[in-house]
């Protein structure tokens, strides 16, 4: 039997990798319905080639812009026209649908998270791609998760990569460290001085993983190895004592796990994202991928470096956010959304991204258990704040 899927965000950077993986698996893997953003161009040509039932944009005018293009593409390719949505009620929809197995949140931000939520609450498993579902509402999703008796099958190739190695133990009792590698981005060895003269270009140009421009901002100032540390405590169900962030350059090792007898199992293989995107729609078979291979006779050395934390500050932003808890972690991730956006329209320098968080979780009036209202409400309030900096 086909395991039907509904891809969130199939224009991004994991939305178009997955789409590669169903290419490599039809047999196994149907799109039954899509979402994305503004990019309609794209999208036309994705609905046109896996024909979903049902599809979703984020605004009215991106819908009826759909409608348009795939009427007239109809009159040169025979296909069914799909249901066409817009909003959250759409993304909703397209995630709930009856037939759906399992959910690809690839979407990036907060938008993605009644989604999720909802599509937990249809029994929905999920293939976890978005960082802003466990670090803002991980309270709340873990429980669901467990309450509705779905899988969270992680995408982000640190936490499959501990997934993977887990596979050999029996309990989470059994862990004793988790270690995320990080390719410690194109700054790791910058002094203080010269991160204040970082580019945009320069921030873009990741030594080793092609991803969207936002997770690439947020890999070049540690944000997004903060962020994983977060995920990582509520997926693993581990303290935040027990995780430790390793940069490893070449991004041959993509996390390590230690256990308490004293062994460390580790996941290896060349930077691919299509790795750990087929692990969590194919789980637990492991069928053929395409794609370069770990040449072991080529292989120099492993090396790992401690992250340079007193320059890059993501990490212990981060970190302080969970250790706060409740509202702060939203606060946080609303703010670094807000600051990147920034910086991608060259607005703001790239140490700013550092000072705007700091000032909205300084300003921040802390709710200890939030509900999903609050989140959504601490965001809009962060966003506010921020803007009223000019």
């Amino acid at each position: 039997m086909k395991r039907n899927l509904c891809v969130l965000g199939s224009t991004g950077s994991i939305g178009t990798q997955t789409l590669e993986v169903v290419d490599e698996h039809q047999a196994e893997l149907q799109i039954l319905s899509m979402t994305a953003g503004d990019n309609i161009d794209l999208f036309v040509e994705q609905i046109l080639k896996y024909e979903p039932r049902r599809v979703s944009v984020k605004s009215e005018e991106g819908a009826e812009k759909l409608r348009l293009s795939l009427t007239e593409r109809q009159e040169e390719q025979l296909f069914i026209l799909p249901e066409i949505l817009y909003g959250m009620d759409g993304f909703i929809a397209c995630a709930t649908m009856p037939d759906i197995h399992t959910v690809v949140a690839a979407m990036v931000g907060m938008i993605g998270l009644r989604p999720v939520m909802e599509a937990i609450r249809h029994k929905k498993d999920i293939a976890l791609a978005n960082k802003e579902t466990l670090v803002t509402a991980g309270h709340m999703i873990i429980p669901m998760a467990e309450q509705y008796g779905v899988s969270l099958l992680p995408v982000d190739s640190e936490h499959s990569a501990i997934f993977q190695c887990l596979q050999s133990s029996s309990s989470e009792e059994e862990i004793e460290h988790l270690y995320l590698t990080a390719s410690g981005g194109p700054f790791r060895h910058f002094t203080a001085e010269e991160l204040e003269r970082v580019t945009l270009e320069q921030a873009l140009a990741h030594p080793n993983w092609q991803m969207g421009h936002k997770i690439t901002i947020d890999s070049a100032t540690m944000i997004n190895k903060g962020l994983e540390i977060i995920e990582a405590c509520w997926l693993f169900r581990v303290g935040l004592d027990q995780v430790h962030v390793l940069v490893q350059p070449d991004s041959v090792i993509h996390s390590m796990v230690g256990f308490r007898d004293g062994s460390v199992l580790a996941q290896m293989g060349v930077p691919d994202m299509r790795l750990p995107i087929q692990y969590a729609l194919m789980y637990p078979a492991r069928p053929k991928l395409s794609g370069e291979r770990l040449d072991f006779e080529t292989l120099v050395s492993i090396r790992f470096e401690r992250p340079n934390t007193d320059v890059l500050r993501g990490i212990d932003l981060a970190k302080r956010a969970f250790e706060t808890g409740g509202s702060m972690t939203t606060v946080m991730n609303a703010a670094n959304e807000f600051a990147v956006a920034k910086f991608l329209k060259r607005e703001i320098g790239f140490t700013t991204i550092y000072s705007m968080i700091e000032y909205a979780m300084d300003h921040h009036a802390f709710i200890k258990n939030p509900s999903l209202d609050d989140i959504l409400e601490t965001e809009r309030e962060t966003r506010l704040r921020l803007e009223a900096l000019g």
